[in-house]
């Protein structure tokens, strides 16, 4: 009781000026849109400032890989919809945050990464000496 929980619903008919297509949902709920292809699809799940996870279903690999590529999420399930894991990273794009959790990626944050290209070739005059 106490009406803190809330069922899983599938919202049909959805269109883009729905207020789930432009919040972060944190529950149970899956909007239905129509579309007419893969492009029209990512152009759908892209239309928004969040970034957290998206999911998607299909039987064809090359489909799967594609919009895996193509969606701007963190995290992304394919025929899957628990994607968390203790090995995976977890974080967001866009306004759903910069960085991420967990797994080996999530130490990045507390590291600074310096790139240093040295050639070894004849000493330059004018420079000075070093130990």
């Amino acid at each position: 009781g106490g009406g803190s929980f809330f069922e899983p619903t599938v919202l049909a008919g959805v269109t883009e000026a729905m207020r789930c297509c432009s919040q972060e949902t944190f529950g149970p709920l899956v909007p239905l849109m129509p579309f007419s292809s893969p492009a029209h699809a990512l152009a759908l799940a892209n239309n928004t400032s969040a970034g957290l996870a998206a999911y998607l279903y299909t039987r064809d690999l090359n489909t799967a890989w594609r919009m895996a590529e193509g969606l701007e999420y963190g995290m992304v399930g394919v025929n899957e919809g628990i994607i968390s894991s203790t090995v995976g990273p977890f974080g967001g794009m866009k306004e759903s945050g910069l960085g991420r959790e967990g797994s080996k990626y999530g130490m990045d944050e507390y590291l600074e990464v310096k790139y240093v290209c040295m050639g070894l070739g004849p000493r330059i005059d004018g420079l000075p000496n070093l130990p």
